[in-house]
């Protein structure tokens, strides 16, 4: 565990640091800088890229870390490695010419509801594949176990540029025409930036003999298409849709509750960038001793860490709403549900690693279609009636199914599920906190009384977790921070 705790905590950090500066863009930047429609628009051009980014990616990033591994030679891995970089192209280059011709039929139909969308059409297409490429040159670094820089780029680069691009409109250096386009940039110039690393790492030698399995390799990217996104894809299909069904402004009001919610899965985005490669040598080797212990672990200390974060959620939420504009508030349940969904996704640990990475993998496009199928339906059904509450709740109970189905599926396989006694009694705690806490509020300034609550929280919690040894791991960092 010693390559996963060092690289998950210095992930963690620069995770969290990216959160920060976000936090600071969405939820006062954009909302006092941007009109609801604008802000609107931006969250509607970034969630659709990121729901067309993995079918653009043709499942690249898993191929790659799933398969590397698998091949000894230099020959075998250069070849692999050409497929990988040219793969993507397959989809990309079709999906944008039927775009050229369709541009108008395609621009007037995202537009039907909302018209500021029509204009800015071109741009989820760049976006998308800059995303796409991105991935792709993150996991190019992931397969050297080379996870910090990607994350850096992945986490902090874009927000922080976005953060000085958001001044810049204020300061009226741009306006918030040229301010859109001017994201669009950030993220393409992430993706060069990142495809340099990546090739310094390894400079790819092209070798178009495709010197080993490569119908299996097909096979794999194809099926993954959908499987291997399905959680990122279904909160950016609910601001898709939103934008479809409503005012586009509601996006904005769903896309602050989203991001406040989303802190939770910091923690699994810093430690699955590390033990997806880990899973999949795991599994090449047939190693099921150690793919259980890191199961066992990761889930724990996930849920451990995402519940602290759970329950400083909750028990501030009205405090950061009364901070900001009072049409936000409308969104506080969002911010509870997603939440749940969010701490539920860390309780599952490395599940969707060994599921992806094992030759079972075929199954998650059918539980993958079953639950965006299932989510569509909800969303139209619940969007018309409850607006974006009906959005936070078809996500809810997609992916609650969704994780049900794939704890089950792996159990049933290797016979090991996430879970312990430990597991019950951490559940049992951020529960408890978040009721006692919740309605408990001092009449004092909103941000004091965040800070005290939290405080009382965070000690109340880690003086817990610590003297009661929930988790071996958890407490060994502790210990060796506490002992500096």
């Amino acid at each position: 565990m010693g390559i996963v705790i060092k690289q998950s905590i210095q992930n963690t950090i620069t995770t969290f640091i990216g959160f920060a500066i976000g936090a600071i863009n969405t939820l006062f930047l954009y909302t006092n800088f941007l009109t609801d429609a604008y802000y609107g628009l931006v969250g509607f051009l970034l969630s659709t890229a990121n729901v067309m980014m993995p079918f653009f990616m043709f499942g690249v990033s898993n191929t790659l870390v799933k398969f590397y591994t698998s091949y000894k030679t230099k020959n075998q891995q250069n070849s692999f490695l050409t497929l990988m970089l040219f793969l993507p192209l397959t989809a990309i280059t079709p999906i944008g010419l039927i775009g050229i011709f369709g541009y108008e039929t395609i621009s007037n139909w995202l537009s039907s509801e909302n018209t500021i969308i029509k204009d800015y059409t071109y741009l989820i297409y760049i976006i998308a594949v800059a995303m796409a490429y991105f991935e792709v040159f993150f996991a190019w670094s992931k397969i050297h176990y080379k996870s910090v820089f990607g994350n850096i780029m992945k986490e902090v680069f874009h927000r922080f540029c976005i953060l000085i691009l958001l001044f810049a409109l204020y300061y009226q250096l741009l306006n918030v025409e040229q301010f859109i386009i001017a994201i669009a940039i950030v993220y393409v110039l992430r993706m060069l930036i990142m495809k340099l690393y990546a090739f310094s790492l390894r400079f790819p030698k092209l070798d178009f003999k495709f010197n080993f399995e490569v119908f299996s390799v097909l096979k794999y990217s194809i099926l993954i298409i959908i499987a291997g996104s399905v959680a990122m894809f279904m909160l950016d299909l609910d601001k898709f849709m939103l934008g479809k069904l409503i005012e586009i402004e509601n996006i904005a009001y769903y896309n602050v509750a989203v991001y406040i919610a989303i802190v939770i899965a910091v923690p699994a985005r810093a430690m699955h960038q590390i033990t997806y490669p880990l899973t999949a040598k795991f599994l090449n080797e047939n190693d099921n001793v150690s793919l259980s212990v890191l199961y066992k672990k990761s889930s724990l200390s996930l849920v451990i860490v995402s519940g602290l974060l759970f329950v400083l959620i909750v028990v501030n939420i009205n405090q950061l709403y009364a901070l900001m504009q009072v049409e936000y508030s409308q969104a506080l349940f969002v911010v509870i549900i997603i939440s749940v969904v969010k701490l539920i996704d860390n309780l599952l640990g490395i599940n969707n690693s060994i599921i992806f990475n094992s030759n079972y993998y075929r199954i998650i496009l059918l539980f993958g279609v079953l639950i965006i199928f299932v989510a569509v339906m909800l969303n139209y059904i619940l969007i018309p009636i409850y607006d974006i509450n009906g959005a936070a709740i078809a996500s809810f109970i997609a992916l609650f199914l969704y994780g049900s189905l794939k704890i089950w599926y792996v159990n049933k396989q290797f016979k090991m599920h996430p879970f312990s006694k430990s597991t019950l009694y951490v559940l049992s705690l951020i529960t408890i906190l978040s009721f006692s806490f919740y309605f408990w509020e001092f009449n004092w300034h909103p941000i004091l009384n965040m800070a005290i609550k939290s405080i009382i929280v965070v000690v109340i919690y880690g003086v817990v977790v610590y003297r009661f040894n929930f988790s071996k791991v958890v407490n060994a960092i502790l210990n060796k921070y506490l002992k500096r």
